[in-house]
């Protein structure tokens, strides 16, 4: 779907707007994206992105990639995540969602909104609370190289006590992803100091971490803000 006008002057017109009608700037994102046919900003967001030169992933990842895809809220990390996975199902690789964050349900429902023959042919759905380093590991054993693994959300994963440090986790899922030929996807949160007044798109040094990991883990960084999307390789 064609936007009426470029993506920075919808973000322009959305400010304006929240300054008119003293309302959130979420909420006159959202208002603007339904004008445009879609139901909230977040999926104009996401769509917008995977319409970008860095939509197309899965071309792009080798195998023991390990990638970071960061954004703020609401600005298409999750979706370009499940939308990596789809691509990986089409292409008849292993693809496997691991999230702490949504249910089932809610999951195969954002999948569905990208692709409706997802409840047949889509990703697998993991919604464990165990869901860790050693489990993703466990649950993958044995998949084929080029399997595509996608982890809601990078900073969760070591959120309760019994779990190893992130820091742990990460040497874990690289040594794997290196060893077995997985590509792994992290998405990830970005700090809220992040301005895209300063810089259009977050980066490394944006991202949240409340528990340090070495950022040299990331074969591969995909930041998204507003639409906008860049894939790079971590040197």
């Amino acid at each position: 779907m064609r936007l009426s006008v470029p993506i920075y002057k919808l973000k322009r017109r959305a400010k304006l707007l929240a300054r008119g009608e003293k309302i959130s700037l979420h909420e006159a994102q959202d208002r603007i994206a339904r004008e445009e046919g879609f139901g909230a900003w977040s999926a104009l967001s996401a769509r917008m992105a995977t319409n970008s030169p860095a939509s197309a992933l899965l071309p792009r990842l080798a195998e023991g990639d390990m990638l970071l895809l960061g954004a703020r809220p609401g600005h298409g990390k999750t979706l370009m995540g499940l939308q990596l996975l789809l691509d990986a199902a089409r292409d008849e690789r292993r693809a496997v969602f691991f999230t702490l964050e949504y249910t089932d349900q809610e999951a195969l429902q954002r999948l569905r909104s990208l692709d409706d023959t997802a409840i047949r042919h889509g990703p697998e759905i993991i919604t464990s609370g165990d869901i860790s380093a050693d489990f993703i590991v466990r649950y993958l054993s044995g998949s084929p190289r080029g399997t595509v693994a996608v982890i809601d959300y990078l900073q969760i994963l070591d959120q309760q006590r019994s779990k190893p440090p992130l820091s742990e986790q990460m040497q874990v899922l690289s040594k794997f992803a290196r060893e077995n030929g997985t590509i792994l996807g992290f998405i990830s949160q970005i700090d809220r100091s992040f301005d895209p007044e300063r810089c259009p798109l977050p980066g490394l040094d944006d991202v949240r971490l409340p528990n340090p990991i070495p950022t040299g883990v990331f074969s591969k960084t995909c930041f998204l803000h507003a639409g906008e999307a860049r894939l790079q390789h971590v040197s």
